[in-house]
């Protein structure tokens, strides 16, 4: 357990370097047209040990939030610093999420064509189709039950626990999470995913049948993707230049 004199600042230069990549991951997601209302929520934890975590607020845009927006708050969801309130479903799920999971970055969105994924018997991505999907061969889950909002603890437990650890989490009927280590892979990952899922509904809605590859090829594609994401942190880096 980390004692007080270890604990990062809300104010200090690590957090505030993390705050500010999190509002650019979601002004990124806003400008890709990920982002639905003021609704959904990004996460990423501190790293120092203590199960606290970075939020967007409740009420703004993706499109107009800024580091100084961001909110901090504790591994059982409860808000400690941050001049915003935060959403009630966002600290049930992304405090399990984080805390069961052990995800240090949490994105959850009901982006257009991964959401259309889950409303089909489907369930989620094939990842033996497109090539933008082979680099998720391997990591994704689908959880089936949607039980509604998630209004309290034991919803967001359900979901994380329902996650098995996976990377990409599909809820049905509801949208999708992207979990992984760093805010920049996490990010690159997302956008991916819904080229991917975009690239599958387009291809099932023209009838023809569809042409999936090996699964040992689609295997092999992810370990290529992932074993070298300097790519994703490129494509970051764009993003902090243009967004």
């Amino acid at each position: 357990m980390n004692t007080s004199a270890s604990l990062l600042a809300f104010d200090s230069d690590p957090v505030r370097q993390l705050r500010a990549d999190l509002a650019l991951a979601l002004r990124a997601a806003a400008r890709h047209g990920l982002a639905e209302g003021v609704c959904n929520h990004f996460s990423v934890e501190l790293p120092d040990g203590t199960g606290r975590f970075l939020l967007n607020p409740r009420g703004l845009l993706w499109s107009e939030v800024q580091a100084d927006d961001t909110v901090m708050v504790d591994a059982e969801g409860r808000q400690l610093a941050g001049r915003h309130e935060v959403e009630p479903t966002a600290m049930f799920i992304h405090a399990a999420m984080h805390r069961i999971g052990g995800k240090p970055c949490v994105l959850h969105t009901h982006m257009p064509y991964a959401t259309a994924l889950t409303l089909t018997a489907v369930g989620g991505l094939d990842t033996t189709l497109s090539q933008n999907a082979m680099r998720f061969h391997g990591r994704t889950a689908i959880d089936r039950h949607y039980n509604g909002l998630a209004l309290d603890g034991s919803e967001g437990e359900r979901i994380a626990t329902a996650a098995g650890g996976a990377d990409v989490v599909f809820l049905g009927n509801h949208g999708v999470m992207v979990c992984g280590a760093r805010l920049d892979h996490a990010y690159d990952d997302l956008y991916y995913l819904e080229r991917a899922c975009q690239a599958q509904v387009l291809a099932m809605s023209t009838g023809a049948r569809l042409t999936p590859v090996d699964p040992v090829l689609a295997a092999a594609v992810a370990r290529q993707t992932l074993g070298e994401r300097l790519q994703s942190e490129l494509f970051f880096e764009a993003l902090r230049r243009t967004v």
